[in-house]
């Protein structure tokens, strides 16, 4: 009797908890599209899509395979947040970006240490001398 590995089961994932828009909208990002190229390829108005990204509404089920096919992710994901989802290479460059951005921030606030200490020390000495 074969018995199905839970590993390779969807229903065992950790699901993406955002919203269908959410999750809409991230993988139109992912793929470096704008919602004009989208819509205009799947056949609607732009601001339908907006809708449809922003949870006001929702495509139907013709309009949303579409969509998985395009943003290469699987219907699943965009409808339950399980399944494929977009690239990580561009989640990777996002992490590599603030990455950075948090080592620039760490220095500045090395920085901003020392010229709070500085300007302390200047302080104190002005303090002991005003007092003499």
């Amino acid at each position: 009797m074969p018995s199905s590995s839970p590993a390779n089961s969807i229903a065992s994932e950790t699901p993406d908890f955002d919203t269908l828009g959410g999750r809409l909208l991230r993988a139109r990002v992912a793929m470096n599209l704008s919602s004009s190229d989208i819509a205009k390829q799947i056949g609607v108005k732009k601001q339908t899509l907006e809708a449809w990204e922003t949870d006001r509404s929702e495509p139907r089920s013709n309009k949303l395979t579409t969509l998985s096919g395009l943003l290469g992710v699987s219907p699943t994901w965009l409808l339950y947040g399980v399944g494929s989802s977009p690239q990580s290479e561009t989640v990777s460059d996002e992490i590599q970006v603030l990455k950075g951005q948090l080592d620039r921030l760490h220095e500045l606030h090395e920085q901003t240490g020392v010229a709070l200490s500085n300007i302390q020390n200047a302080l104190d000495r002005l303090v002991v001398s005003d007092h003499r």
